[in-house]
């Protein structure tokens, strides 16, 4: 028994923020200080429109998006700080959450391991979590640009409060995409949209509906468990 808790192997997980871009650069610093060897920035955008931001006093929908890998007891800890120091349950301040890596290659792997054991010390032992203790879900709904807004507007419709759109550009094969009868617009956007698990499946259904590959928009729905989540 002993030797096989010796070799189990340890767990990571994606730690994601979603924020405003001064509330990213503390987040940012804080990643940073502590080292973590894979990290991402990416610029977006809140679904609200602007006019209403400015009749709320909300300020600009401006967002960005931060992603670092970083093992699992670490994020643990690293949650807990942004909640703190972004005060992230506070109005227009923005949400984090962690989603479970099941793989990667060699290379990242070695890296997350030395890391994870600089910062075992700040960490707090929490175990694993099962899949019945999920109770959020990101949903990736992937649309040619200029679809975004049919796509909250969908989700709005099974009960989505709101989303995140990331511009992209599709990097695929054409000749793939012709092979399927899919036309491929190179300008691309993602929408980001945190739902209650039991929601998943009515927002995911009503998307597709509307701007499923048969639609205009050729898109494209997935979902990924979170295990845990401030902000909401």
């Amino acid at each position: 028994m002993k030797h096989t808790e010796k070799e189990k192997k340890p767990s990571f997980r994606l730690l994601t923020v979603i924020t405003t871009p001064k509330l990213a650069e503390k987040a940012t610093d804080m990643f940073c200080g502590d080292a973590l060897p894979i990290q991402y920035r990416f610029n977006a955008e809140g679904t609200a429109s602007s006019e209403m931001m400015d009749m709320l006093g909300l300020g600009s929908i401006d967002k960005c998006v931060l992603a670092s890998v970083m093992s699992t007891q670490f994020a643990n800890t690293m949650l807990r700080r942004l909640h703190t120091e972004l005060q992230l349950d506070t109005i227009n301040s923005g949400i984090a959450f962690t989603i479970p890596i099941n793989g990667a290659n060699n290379l990242a792997l070695q890296m997350l391991a030395q890391s994870g054991k600089e910062q075992e010390q700040q960490t707090d032992g929490r175990g694993e979590t099962t899949m019945s203790d999920i109770k959020h879900s990101v949903i990736a709904a992937i649309v040619n640009r200029g679809f975004s807004g049919d796509v909250m507007s969908a989700a709005r419709e099974a009960g989505a409060r709101g989303g995140t759109v990331i511009h992209s550009r599709h990097v695929g094969s054409e000749e793939a995409a012709g092979f399927w009868g899919v036309g491929m617009q190179e300008e691309k956007e993602i929408v980001l949209i945190i739902s209650e698990a039991e929601s998943k499946v009515a927002i995911m259904k009503e998307i597709m509906d509307h701007c499923g590959m048969q639609s205009d928009a050729k898109g494209i729905v997935v979902s990924m468990p979170i295990d845990s989540v401030i902000g909401i």
